[in-house]
C-alpha cells in the first residue's frame, strides 16, 4: 500500500523515510502526516473522475455503436483478399515466365554481341597483320584503334582466347594485340624521326596523327616535342660581334621568336590529333630549351660584359647604398670610385637587361594568352571539352589562370601560368634584374641626379627662371623608368618604384632643400653684410629660382605620371589581370608630389619670414598714418580728392612686391601673394577697431576698402582676394548701417555667412560717433 502511494503522489510532495527506519516520535509523526495528505489527494482525484462518468458512458456507447459495422467491414475485407489472392497468384506464375524468357532473350543477345564482338576482334587482328605486312601505316592504325575500342572483358576474355588466335598467331588477342601496338609504335616513331631529320612536313603530320589512333598518345607528344625542340635549336650567325649591344637581345630574341612561330603554327594540330591541352606537354620541353639557351647567353652575357668586377664598382660607389645613408657617408668615400664608372656604359648593360627580360616576358604573355585564353564549354553527352572561338575580350585572364584546371577539365590542362613562371629561365631573368638591374639602375639614376645638380645652371631662356636641373632630372627618370617598365616584371617594377621615390625625395629634392638652407649661410660666411642690397638681391635670386625648381618638379612628375600611365609596355608585357596593378604602383609616384610641395611650402614661408613680414609689420600704421574716419562733408570731400590711403597702400604694396611676381612661378606668387594677405587683413582689422566712425566716415573706409581690395585682385589672377577681406567688409556692412536700424534683426535676417558674434557686431556698431 504504501509504495501504491508513493507512485501516485504529487510531485511536489517529498518522499518520507522508509518506515522502518523511524526512531523517534516526530519523525513517525511526520511521516503519518504525509501518508494522510497523500490519501486525500487520491480521494479528490477519484471524486472528480466518478463526477465526470455520463461523459465516459456517452462514449462507451458510441462505441458500441461501431461494432455491427466493424463486423461488416472485416467480412468484405476477407471475402476480397481471397479473390485478389487468387488472382495474384496466377499473375505472379504468368509474369514469372516472361521474366524468364526475358533473361533467357537477354543472355542471348549477350552471346550474340559477345560472339559478334569476339568476331570483330579477329577480324581486326587478322587485317592489322595484313596491313602491317603490305605497310599500310593508316588502314593498320584504323584496324588497331577498331581492336582497342572493344572492352577489355572482351578482349582478353576466355571465349576470345579460344575463338581468336590461329596457327599464325597463337597469343591471346591481348597479348596479340599489345605486340602489334609495340610494333606500330617501334615503326611510327622510327618514320616520324626519319621524316623530321629529312624536314618533311607531310610525313612528319602524317605520322604524328597515327600514334593517338593505336594509344601511345604520350609517346607521340614526346616524338613531337623532340622534333619541335630540334627546330628552336639557333646558333648566332658567325658574323655577328658579341660587342655590339644587340647581340645577344637578338639572339634571345631569335630563340623567343622561333619557339612562339612553333607554338602559334603547331597548336592546331596538336589539338586536332591530340585534343585540346596537350600542346602543353610540348611547351614543357620547349622550355626546358629556352632553359638551356637562356642559361648560355645569360652567363655568356655576364662574362663578355664583365658584369661582376661592374657590379663590384657599382658595390662599392657611394651612390650604391640607400639614400638615407650615403648622404651620411658621402664625404668619406672618394669621388675617384665614381669617376672609374662611365654612367653611359652602365646605360647600355641597363638596356641590354631590360631588353632580354622584356622580350621573355613578352614570351611569357603570348604562351599565356595563346594557351589559356580560350573558353571551353563541355558536352554533357560525349564528355569530350571542345573549344569555344576566342573573343576580343580577355577580361578575367587571372583567375581563370588561378583556377585553370576547373574551367578546362581533370587532366587537360594544367596551370600554364605556374608551369611558365616555374621554369628555370623565369627564375634567371628575375636573379638577373635582382642581382644586377636594380643596383645598377639606382646607381646610374642617382648618378645622373648628382651630376644634373653639379652642373646646374639658371637657364635665363624660361620664364619665370628655373635651373636646368628639373628637365635634366625629369628627363632621366622618365628613360629610367620606362626602361623599368620595358623589362615586364611587376616585382621589380614596384621594387624599383620605391627605390626611385627614396631617391627623388633624398637626391633631389633633399638636394634642393640644402640648397635653399645654404643660400643665406652661404652668403653670411662669405662676407654678404657688406656687399649690401647686391648681395641679398643675389640671395633673393637664387632662392626664388631653386624654389621655382620644387614648383616645376610637382608639375613635372604629375605630367611623368601620367605618361607612364599610357605607356605601351604595360599592354605589351603584363596579363589584363596584371595591368591595374601595375598602374596602381606608377600612381605611387604621386606620392613625391607631396613632398616637394611641402617643401616648396616650407622655402616659400622661410623666404616671406625673412624678407616680407618684417615690412609688413609696419604697412597698416603706415597706410592709415594721421588718417580719421570721423568725417564732416567738407573733410570728407577732401579725402575724397586726395584718396590717400588708397596710394599710400599702393606705393608701400609694389615697393615690397617688386620683382617676385616676375621671379616666381604662379602657384610659388600665388602662395607668397595669400601670405601676405594673412599678414595684412589681421592687423588691419584689429587697428579699424581701434577708430571711431562718423557716417561719412564709415562710408569713406568702405571706399578705401573696396579700393584696396579692387588693387589687390587686378594684381593677380588667383580670384580669392576678397575671401582674405571678409572679416573687413562684415565691419564696413556694420558701420554703414543706418542708425534706426536694429543690429540684431540686420545679424539675424541679412542671409550674411557672419565671422564674429553678435557681441562683436555690437562692438564695432558702437564704434559710429
Amino acid at each position: 500500500m504504501s509504495a501504491s502511494v508513493l507512485n501516485t503522489a504529487p510531485d511536489d510532495l517529498q518522499s518520507p523515510k522508509d518506515p522502518r527506519t523511524l526512531t523517534s516520535l516526530n519523525e513517525i509523526l511526520s511521516c503519518l502526516s504525509w501518508h494522510q495528505s497523500v490519501e486525500a489527494e487520491l480521494s479528490n482525484s477519484l471524486t472528480e473522475l466518478l463526477s465526470n462518468r455520463q461523459s465516459i458512458d456517452k462514449s462507451l456507447q458510441q462505441l458500441e455503436v461501431l461494432v455491427p459495422r466493424l463486423d461488416e467491414l472485416q467480412i468484405e475485407a476477407t471475402s476480397f483478399s481471397t479473390k485478389v489472392s487468387a488472382t495474384a497468384q496466377t499473375a505472379e506464375r504468368v509474369g514469372g515466365r516472361v521474366r524468364s524468357l526475358d533473361e533467357e532473350m537477354r543472355r542471348v543477345g549477350e552471346a550474340a554481341e559477345r560472339v559478334g564482338q569476339v568476331m570483330e576482334l579477329k577480324s581486326s587482328l587478322a587485317q592489322l597483320h595484313s596491313c602491317i605486312e603490305n605497310q599500310d601505316w593508316e588502314s593498320a592504325a584504323r584496324c588497331c584503334a577498331r581492336a582497342m575500342s572493344l572492352p577489355f572483358t572482351v578482349i582478353s576474355g576466355p571465349f576470345a582466347e579460344s575463338v581468336v588466335p590461329t596457327a599464325e598467331s597463337h597469343l591471346p588477342p591481348a597479348q596479340t594485340l599489345q605486340v602489334a601496338r609495340e610494333q606500330l609504335l617501334s615503326i611510327f616513331r622510327s618514320r616520324f624521326e626519319q621524316a623530321s631529320r629529312e624536314r618533311d612536313a607531310a610525313a612528319t603530320t602524317r605520322y604524328f596523327k597515327l600514334f593517338p589512333a593505336i594509344g601511345w598518345e604520350a609517346e607521340g607528344l614526346e616524338a613531337y616535342a623532340l622534333f619541335v625542340v630540334d627546330l628552336v635549336r639557333v646558333r648566332a650567325p658567325t658574323s655577328a660581334k658579341t660587342s655590339s649591344p644587340l647581340y645577344f637581345v637578338t639572339a634571345l630574341t631569335a630563340l623567343l621568336e622561333s619557339v612562339a612561330m612553333i607554338v602559334d603554327h603547331h597548336q592546331p594540330v596538336v589539338d586536332k590529333y591530340y585534343g585540346a591541352g596537350k600542346m602543353t606537354i610540348v611547351i614543357k620541353r620547349l622550355l626546358d630549351e629556352c632553359d638551356r639557351v637562356v642559361r648560355h647567353t645569360l652567363d655568356s652575357w655576364r662574362e663578355d660584359r664583365s658584369i661582376k668586377r661592374k657590379l663590384l664598382d657599382v658595390s662599392s660607389s657611394s651612390f650604391s647604398i640607400a639614400p638615407s645613408i650615403s648622404r651620411k657617408q658621402s664625404s668619406q668615400v672618394s669621388s675617384q670610385d665614381d669617376d672609374e664608372l662611365d654612367p653611359r656604359e652602365i646605360d647600355k648593360l641597363l638596356s641590354e637587361i631590360a631588353g632580354m627580360s622584356g622580350r621573355w616576358h613578352l614570351f611569357r604573355k603570348f604562351l599565356v594568352e595563346q594557351l589559356q585564353d580560350e573558353n571551353v564549354e563541355e558536352d554533357t553527352q560525349s564528355g569530350r571539352v571542345t573549344p569555344v572561338s576566342r573573343g576580343p575580350n580577355h577580361e578575367g585572364l587571372q583567375p581563370q589562370i588561378s583556377d585553370g584546371l576547373s574551367a578546362w577539365g581533370s587532366g587537360i590542362q594544367p596551370d600554364l601560368l605556374q608551369l611558365v613562371e616555374s621554369s628555370r629561365s623565369h627564375q634567371d631573368f628575375d636573379e638577373l634584374l635582382m642581382a644586377c638591374y636594380v643596383p645598377m639602375e639606382t646607381w646610374y639614376t642617382r648618378t645622373i641626379i648628382d651630376k644634373a645638380h653639379r652642373l646646374s645652371t639658371p637657364d635665363l631662356s624660361q620664364s619665370p627662371v628655373t635651373t636646368t636641373t628639373p628637365d635634366d632630372v625629369f628627363y632621366i627618370l622618365k628613360t629610367v623608368y620606362s626602361r623599368v617598365l620595358s623589362a615586364g616584371s611587376f616585382k621589380h617594377i614596384e621594387r624599383m618604384t620605391d627605390l626611385l621615390k627614396d631617391v627623388m625625395d633624398h637626391d633631389y629634392a633633399g638636394s634642393i632643400k640644402r640648397k635653399l638652407d645654404d643660400v643665406y649661410r652661404t652668403a653670411a660666411n662669405t662676407g654678404g653684410s657688406g656687399r649690401g642690397e647686391k648681395s641679398e638681391r643675389e640671395c633673393r635670386t637664387s632662392f626664388i629660382i631653386l624654389l621655382n625648381d620644387l614648383d616645376v618638379s610637382s608639375s613635372h612628375m604629375e605630367r611623368l605620371t601620367k605618361d607612364l600611365l599610357g605607356h605601351q609596355s604595360i599592354t605589351q608585357l603584363f596579363l589584363d589581370a596584371e595591368q591595374p596593378h601595375v598602374k596602381r604602383v606608377i600612381s605611387g609616384l604621386t606620392g613625391s608630389v607631396a613632398k616637394f610641395r611641402s617643401a616648396l611650402k616650407a622655402g616659400v614661408e622661410q623666404l616671406f619670414n625673412q624678407l616680407m613680414r618684417p615690412k609688413l609689420r609696419t604697412l597698416i600704421p603706415d597706410v592709415f598714418k594721421d588718417v580719421s574716419y570721423v568725417l564732416d562733408e567738407d573733410s570728407y570731400a577732401a579725402a575724397e580728392q586726395h584718396d590717400i590711403v588708397r596710394k599710400r597702400f599702393v606705393k608701400t604694396w609694389e615697393g615690397l612686391v617688386d620683382g617676385y611676381k616676375d621671379a616666381f612661378t604662379d602657384n610659388n606668387y600665388r602662395m607668397l601673394f595669400g601670405l601676405a594677405l594673412d599678414v595684412v587683413a589681421r592687423p588691419w582689422e584689429k587697428y579699424i577697431l581701434t577708430l571711431h566712425f562718423s557716417e561719412l566716415g564709415a562710408v569713406r573706409f568702405d571706399r578705401d576698402l573696396r579700393s584696396i581690395t579692387a588693387y589687390l585682385s587686378s594684381q593677380t589672377i588667383f580670384g580669392d582676394i576678397r575671401e582674405k577681406f571678409v572679416r573687413l567688409q562684415q565691419i564696413s556692412s556694420l558701420l554703414n548701417l543706418d542708425n534706426a536700424k536694429d543690429v540684431d534683426g540686420f545679424y539675424s535676417g541679412s542671409g550674411i555667412s557672419w565671422t564674429f558674434s553678435l557681441q562683436d557686431a555690437k562692438n564695432v556698431v558702437a564704434l559710429k560717433v
